[in-house]
């Protein structure tokens, strides 16, 4: 005597909603698993786009800062700012508002300005990082920015000064000559408590106002 269910034809396998099978899902979920044993992080479809997938323990980076190519274990959840600082002891970026407010912690991707708290240190490798370390010129001498701002007292306390140099670099780059507006524009993503807008915008060439 057949069971109940011996008796049901068998069911067609039904695409979801998304026009992936059950059996096509099962293979592409052994093909995920298999890859990163291979080849390195998992790389999930996100949207269209391959993302690597870190960790979630401390994986190898290589950060190309300032011209050297240095190397750490670090988790994936740790940013651009706390690798600088607590891993390379590169002190200049200051940790302050730790949430992409107020520019203190600018350093340059790439050559645009970026908050170096809001970057992941595994998505920026492989990019050009530049930090306020990298003005120094021989002997310690300090970067014509570094000096306009110090003619033209544009720092009083100077914690958000290192940001604020940067910021500078990345506009003078791209406008030589910035007008007033552009200045305003470009630095816009940086905050001094201090309240000394007036000497910044005269050591990038604006007039100081009164």
């Amino acid at each position: 005597m057949k069971k109940h269910d011996e008796e049901r034809p068998p069911l067609p396998e039904q695409p979801d909603s998304s026009g992936v099978s059950r059996r096509d899902f099962l293979k592409i979920s052994s093909i995920s698993v298999a890859v990163p044993m291979v080849v390195g992080p998992t790389v999930v479809n996100v949207a269209g786009e391959e993302v690597p997938v870190y960790g979630p323990g401390p994986v190898p980076v290589t950060l190309n800062v300032n011209g050297k190519l240095l190397k750490a274990q670090l988790e994936p959840r740790v940013t651009l700012l706390d690798a600088l600082r607590d891993q390379f002891e590169l002190t200049g970026a200051k940790r302050v508002c730790d949430r992409a407010e107020c520019g203190a912690c600018t350093v340059l991707l790439d050559g645009k300005p970026v908050y170096a708290c809001s970057v992941l240190a595994v998505d920026a490798q492989n990019r050009k990082i530049e930090t306020i370390e990298s003005l120094t010129g021989p002997g310690n001498t300090l970067h014509p920015i570094q000096q306009a701002f110090i003619q033209n007292d544009a720092q009083q306390c100077g914690f958000c000064t290192p940001g604020f140099v940067v910021a500078s670099k990345a506009l003078l780059d791209k406008y030589p000559k910035p007008t007033p507006e552009q200045i305003h524009h470009e630095l816009a993503g940086n905050y001094c408590r201090c309240g000394t807008y007036a000497g910044i915008r005269a050591a990038l060439g604006g007039k100081k106002e009164a």
